[in-house]
């Protein structure tokens, strides 16, 4: 049975002096069990993580974070801040030492959904101290990142560039952008994404849709879709100073497992690679049972 928690962050913490929006569940019940952190994938925000977030606090303490950016969290505009894995790491470790671990002396373990979890792997690298286990959902492969733009075609790369130039022009970007802020065409996304089109539902849709009404959306969107440099999850999981576990939809149409397992399962640091069916890219809200029921374990066993 699901229970469904609040869709939008109700607590903020100041960083940086950017307001930056949380939940959190399971806090005064659960002072001796384990912290988790979910951090949400791109366009995404803490709501992504309501079928998860009470069924989790039933023990451990919980939080959802909208990275900056996202959701409630602030959205200055690129000039001010870089929208990096490595601003969105340094966030993440930072709300861990001020937020999390005020409560309790704790590591805490993470848990990241697509772009969610390279950020997962870049806080536990800064923070590792802080940091006792990650678990990546579907990790983002960022196969556009430069690196990997070098094993494509050249036509291919020709094109990433000429779409990331264009998108830098910010009257086009907004056009575009407003092309896809609305209910029909984020429906038509998600349903490439999610196998189970019911778990598409009018709730899913105002969860994406609001943070993306606010005025500088338009250029978090024009920084991330031209954003090439930073880490792969490659580079973060050879010197990731935690154990990781992955959980990875099988019918994923963005993040193929295959290349997941090939990729991941070199690394001594991932101590499980788990399947879960008939599932796409974001099985936390697609399978929350299954995805509950593996956290849950892996929580009992830190």
């Amino acid at each position: 049975m699901i229970i469904e928690c609040r869709k939008f962050a109700d607590r903020f913490w100041k960083w940086r002096g950017y307001k930056i929006g949380y939940c959190a569940d399971g806090l005064d019940r659960n002072l001796d069990k384990p912290a988790v952190v979910l951090i949400h994938g791109f366009g995404a925000s803490v709501g992504h993580w309501r079928k998860n977030i009470p069924v989790l606090a039933q023990g451990a303490r919980v939080y959802a974070i909208d990275l900056i950016g996202f959701g409630s969290s602030a959205q200055p505009k690129p000039s001010e801040l870089g929208y990096t894995f490595e601003t969105w790491g340094q966030q993440v470790a930072d709300f861990v030492r001020e937020v999390v671990c005020e409560v309790s002396g704790d590591r805490a373990i993470l848990v990241g959904n697509s772009i969610g979890a390279v950020v997962a792997l870049q806080a536990a690298i800064y923070a590792p101290e802080l940091i006792s286990k990650t678990v990546l959902i579907n990790c983002s492969l960022r196969l556009l990142q430069e690196q990997n733009q070098l094993a494509m075609p050249w036509f291919k790369r020709v094109g990433v560039k000429f779409v990331q130039n264009v998108l830098g022009n910010r009257a086009i970007a907004k056009l575009f952008f407003n092309q896809v802020r609305n209910r029909r065409s984020i429906k038509q996304i998600l349903s490439q994404a999610y196998i189970n089109k019911d778990a598409i539902t009018d709730e899913l849709i105002d969860i994406l849709i609001r943070p993306a009404q606010n005025p500088h959306a338009v250029d978090v969107f024009m920084a991330f879709v031209r954003y090439s440099q930073g880490p792969r999850p490659e580079d973060l999981l050879a010197i990731l100073p935690c154990e990781a576990i992955v959980l990875w939809g099988d019918r994923d149409p963005w993040e193929p497992i295959e290349l997941g397992r090939a990729s991941f399962t070199q690394f001594a640091c991932v101590k499980e690679f788990i399947d879960l069916p008939n599932a796409g890219h974001c099985p936390q809200d697609e399978v929350p049972d299954l995805v509950n029921s593996n956290l849950v374990k892996f929580i009992a066993d830190s």
